[in-house]
């Protein structure tokens, strides 16, 4: 009151022209009145953040905002800078939406949201009221009975359908019948998940593992590395009944497991396995990995466009020994041709298996990649390129839909439009041999047949040489001749499959028949030098020796690896699976044998030639017979040093091919010298040959030129008469 009188009579003074007319603060003076000041209009940043200003006459105050608070009450209200700080409704009331919803704070408010199961039309505290679920279609599946409960539902599964433990998932149909009991390798594990199955599809089932996937996944494994040990899987067939098996069993097993992902290594297998639940579907990208092999992809793709079952699942599986089971069926494989010359194919990565819940995988929306690790490290060339296949359901590998995206010296991605097993197939183009190197092939061949058959019809008919020696040399050149005539002939004979064994078999047979009388001989000139009486080895001994030891040996092979007799480029033993060395191990041991018997040879011969007494002819025969044999020895066995990269695809088999050759026609050439030529008998036996053959042919020419000359006969005739008569007087 005392601050309006002063107003009024400060007015009043002012009006009469008394006094200055000064107005006090918080008023503006208009001519000769005092008018109040709008101070929340002229500083609108007095009192701060968070806050109202107010006007008073004369003054002005400070007040929060709503949600906020003044931490120090005692301060003046018109000066709030600071001081406004939001409140948190959350914690001052912690039942301010209600029981059926969570409260988040806002800055100076805050907002409540209901709890899964409940809704509300406004966020309005307390007005969160239960959903009924069940009036949805076909929340339960098409099977399933929906049951309403306060914030939830479950759903009701009947036999043959199951929602996998988890009440709020739809009713799937279970599928047993996919588990085949039959007998056969995958017999026990098809048994398994059989039981498992109808286990988990009977609702009155009272069996505690029936939702326990982790201990099943468990026994998945322990029974497929069972089956997946040696000799197990035999056919094409059963290679097909165990991935499928195992696929629909992940199917199965997936929903079942506790963890979003779950991995398992064991001995034959590795896997990973990403599941996703919910009542809505999943989205965004997957990553899959495991040893030597990666899985990209997303979750649309695994689940699919079709009926959503509550879970979405992506696995990646590897098989880390089942390559030899599936190396070899690439029939299906077609349109790899390379400048007209078809590749040869093998498998170059692990077998890998794609699962997903989609259930229409041979059509996919977009492509997913796999990468696959090789088994070594290779690269890319004119002769090597790789290609993705997939096991098909005709029990072979194909190409179909599924290309290489991208390939180095180690990895490979693939790129599939859709699902199956995987692998990485190398493809190996024949390098072609030279025009000038077939010709000194065939010519280095026949070269070495000739030769061959004389010294054969040498030892045969030459009467001075005959002995145990000669009957070995003999047949060692009808084994070299046999299989130079089937080399020449039908080395590069690859069709039909059956002709292209027998081949390789007779091959085989032959050029280990030529190595083991080359043994023999080694053995026959220990024989001669060290045992002085009794030196010769019977020709029926010979003879079961020399044919008898390579018929077993190819016979065991055959049967152990007949399918490695024969390549789609040669008709030779296979590289693979290591058959080559039921060639290569007999020869080395021939070699190191033969080794042995020549070096105490040479040593005995070196001991006889410094005794007393040696009998020089003799041992000068040894000397030669020893000489000649170490030459044959080192030709025949340096040309199978060469001969063992002559079927490689590289450019080193050019070279070897060519030393090959060369050695090879060598081998007639070079026994018929050593032999036949420089044998002081032979050479004898050649002369008379052909002194008669010049004789016989003098006296026909001379038998020609008497019935051209009757008269001269005549007088020849009567000459020749009175000679007789006189030689007979």
């Amino acid at each position: 009151m005392g601050i309006g009188v002063e107003l009024l009579i400060f007015g009043l003074l002012c009006m009469l022209g008394r006094g200055v007319c000064d107005c006090t603060p918080g008023y503006n003076t208009e001519g000769r009145k005092c008018t109040d000041i709008d101070e929340c209009l002229d500083i609108s940043e007095k009192c701060g953040n968070n806050t109202k200003c107010y006007n008073t006459e004369g003054s002005f105050y400070c007040q929060c905002d709503s949600g906020f608070r003044n931490i120090n009450r005692a301060v003046n209200l018109t000066a709030l800078t600071g001081q406004c700080q939001d409140v948190n409704e959350c914690v001052d009331d912690v039942e301010i939406c209600g029981r059926h919803a969570s409260c988040s704070n806002l800055i100076g408010n805050y907002t409540c949201t209901c709890s899964s199961g409940y809704t509300s039309n406004q966020n309005i505290s307390g007005d969160c009221r239960d959903i009924d679920e069940c009036q949805e279609d076909n929340i339960c599946g098409e099977k399933g009975k929906c049951k309403n409960e306060d914030g939830s539902f479950w759903c009701d599964c009947p036999r043959g359908y199951t929602n996998y433990g988890n009440q709020g998932m739809p009713c799937s149909e279970l599928q047993c019948d996919f588990f085949s009991s039959e007998s056969g390798p995958t017999q026990f594990l098809g048994g398994l998940m059989r039981n498992s199955c109808l286990a988990l599809s009977n609702p009155n089932s009272a069996s505690e593992e029936k939702a326990d996937g982790d201990a099943l996944l468990k026994k998945l494994f322990t029974a497929t590395d069972t089956i997946l040990s040696p000799g197990h899987l035999d056919s094409r067939e059963d290679v097909s009944k165990l991935l499928g098996t195992v696929e629909n069993s992940i199917m199965f097993i997936g929903p079942q497991l506790k963890n979003n992902q779950t991995k398992m290594n064991t001995s034959e297998t590795d896997a990973v396995i990403a599941v996703r639940k919910g009542n809505s579907r999943p989205s965004g990208p997957i990553h899959l990995t495991i040893d030597n092999a990666a899985l990209d992809t997303d979750w649309e793709t695994a689940t699919g466009t079709g009926t959503y079952a509550g879970f979405a699942l992506a696995a990646l599986l590897s098989y880390k020994n089942l390559t030899s089971a599936v190396n070899g069926s690439f029939e299906e494989l077609k349109g790899h041709e390379r400048d007209g010359v078809d590749p040869s194919f093998q498998i170059f990565s692990r077998v890998v298996s794609v699962v997903v819940s989609n259930p229409s995988t041979q059509h996919l929306g977009h492509s997913v990649n796999i990468t696959l690790r090789h088994l070594e490290d290779k690269d890319v060339s004119p002769e090597v390129s790789y290609i993705c296949a997939y096991w098909s359901v005709r029990e072979a590998w194909s190409t179909d839909g599924c290309y290489p995206q991208h390939s180095n010296t180690s990895h490979t991605v693939c790129a599939c439009e859709h699902l199956s097993s995987f692998a990485v197939l190398m493809a190996l183009y024949p390098m072609e041999h030279p025009f000038g190197l077939q010709i000194v092939s065939k010519m280095g061949l026949i070269i070495s047949i000739v030769c061959l058959i004389l010294s054969i019809l040498t030892f045969k008919f030459c009467r001075s040489i005959q002995g145990t020696r000669t009957t070995i040399h003999l047949h060692l050149c009808i084994c070299l001749l046999l299989a130079d005539i089937i080399f020449l002939a039908g080395i590069s004979q690859t069709e039909p499959v059956g002709g292209c064994r027998f081949v390789a078999g007779m091959l085989h047979y032959f050029f280990l028949g030529v190595f083991t009388w080359m043994l023999l001989e080694g053995v026959q000139l220990y024989r001669m030098v060290v045992l002085v009486f009794n030196a010769t080895i019977r020709p029926l001994y010979l003879f079961v020796i020399g044919y008898g030891t390579p018929l077993v040996v190819v016979m065991i092979s055959a049967i152990i690896r007949p399918q490695r007799y024969g390549t789609n480029q040669h008709c030779w033993l296979s590289l693979k699976d290591g058959l080559i060395w039921s060639f290569y191990g007999p020869v080395c041991f021939i070699i190191l044998v033969n080794v042995l018997f020549f070096t105490i040879t040479v040593l005995k011969l070196a001991q006889k030639f410094t005794s007393l007494n040696p009998d020089l002819s003799k041992l000068q025969k040894m000397k030669a017979f020893t000489v000649t044999a170490i030459a044959q020895m080192c030709i025949l066995g340096l040309m199978w040093v060469f001969g063992a990269f002559l079927f490689e695809e590289n450019a080193t088999a050019v070279v070897a091919a060519y030393i090959f050759t060369i050695l090879n026609s060598l081998q007639g050439a070079l026994i018929f010298f050593l032999h036949c030529l420089l044998s002081k008998q032979v050479r004898e036996e050649y002369a008379y040959v052909f002194s008669c053959i010049c004789t016989q042919q003098r006296k026909k020419l001379s038998d020609f030129s008497s019935s051209s000359n009757p008269s001269s006969s005549r007088s020849q005739g009567s000459r020749g008469g009175h000679q007789t008569g006189e030689s007979q007087i």
